[in-house]
């Protein structure tokens, strides 16, 4: 500790502005792997959306990469013998930098979300084939398997032929249901 009483008040100010905001740094380095989140917007008025999407600058993980930065980045411009306003004036310059280039990379990979939830509708038009035989009329539910949304869905299906749709016909989905039961016609070619 010899060494830090040695450092004036100014010194001193971004060591100790540093060393808080790297441990709190470390915690939220931490909380991130374990699945902990500690962000929460700070101000909802200074947040601001971009497309709607959600560019939010003014977050607890941003502040406190801006005074990571802000404290380190001071220490080495103190190092290198700037000025006290110079030195400010960088400490705060890449503290803001770190702020940008956090929240823009924030801004993206909420953009790699995936809901996950299935749209039914999206079915309409798919070509599936029967997993288990449908009922002719309506008479009896069965399954199809259907790509929706990309992944391949077992569904519950029925269909107005006139003909039970055996195992392994090939058919298309006209439409669906209000509780998302398939309709489902036996796919000719033309």
């Amino acid at each position: 500790m010899e060494w830090f009483t040695n450092l004036d008040w100014f010194a001193q100010t971004f060591w100790i502005i540093a060393l808080i905001g790297s441990l709190f740094f470390l915690i939220m380095l931490v909380a991130t792997f374990i699945g902990g989140d500690i962000d929460a917007d700070v101000d909802a008025d200074v947040d601001f959306d971009v497309d709607g999407g959600g560019f939010h600058f003014f977050t607890i993980k941003n502040l406190i990469a801006f005074f990571t930065i802000f404290g380190w980045s001071g220490i080495a411009a103190l190092d290198a013998d700037f000025g006290k306003l110079a030195t400010i004036a960088i400490a705060t310059l890449c503290g803001i930098v770190m702020m940008l280039i956090m929240a823009t990379m924030f801004y993206f990979v909420s953009k790699l979300n995936d809901s996950g939830t299935l749209n039914i509708q999206n079915a309409i038009g798919a070509i599936g084939e029967v997993y288990l035989t449908v009922g002719a009329e309506r008479s009896r539910i069965g399954k199809v398997s259907v790509r929706i949304q990309g992944s391949l869905r077992e569904m519950e299906a029925l269909t107005d032929e006139d003909k039970d749709l055996a195992t392994g016909t090939v058919v298309s989905v006209r439409d669906v249901t209000s509780n998302g039961i398939l309709i489902i016609d036996r796919l000719t070619n033309k």
